[in-house]
């Protein structure tokens, strides 16, 4: 059985002793990925779509280092600074998961830096075209 772990190099990973991504088997999940840049800014800030579109981005690069792509995603959940403001970041999930149709949850949720407006997490399972599973 395949298992992966992969960091992403944030600074209390090593201290809380998770990561950032990790597969087991066919099972993938991603941590919540905010538009926190390496740098220490927030990517785009007050700006839902755009941090939307890089957490995306950030999240479709994990599932291709585990084997995964944004097809097998099952799960989404949204953690927002306020849910009126959710329309961005539906907006982009919809164009990233047109007829792949994860569920989604969206929680109103207070997030650790100003302007940061969503933090996204994800559950994928490594399936063929048709569903079909391998526990390899």
């Amino acid at each position: 059985m395949t298992i992966k772990t992969i960091s992403g190099g944030g600074r209390f990973e090593k201290a809380g002793s998770y990561s950032r991504v990790k597969r087991v088997g066919p099972f993938v999940y991603v941590a919540g990925l905010t538009s926190m840049q390496s740098n220490g800014q927030v990517y785009a800030p007050y700006d839902i779509y755009e941090q939307s579109v890089f957490i995306f981005d950030k999240i479709e690069s994990y599932l291709e280092e585990a084997g995964a792509k944004m097809r097998h995603v099952v799960c989404t959940r949204a953690y927002l600074t306020d849910m009126r403001d959710a329309g961005g970041f539906i907006r982009r999930h919809g164009e990233v998961f047109a007829g792949i149709e994860p569920v989604l949850t969206g929680v109103q949720a207070g997030l650790t830096t100003p302007g940061m407006m969503v933090e996204v997490e994800i559950e994928a399972i490594i399936h063929s075209a048709k569903g079909k599973i391998s526990l390899d």
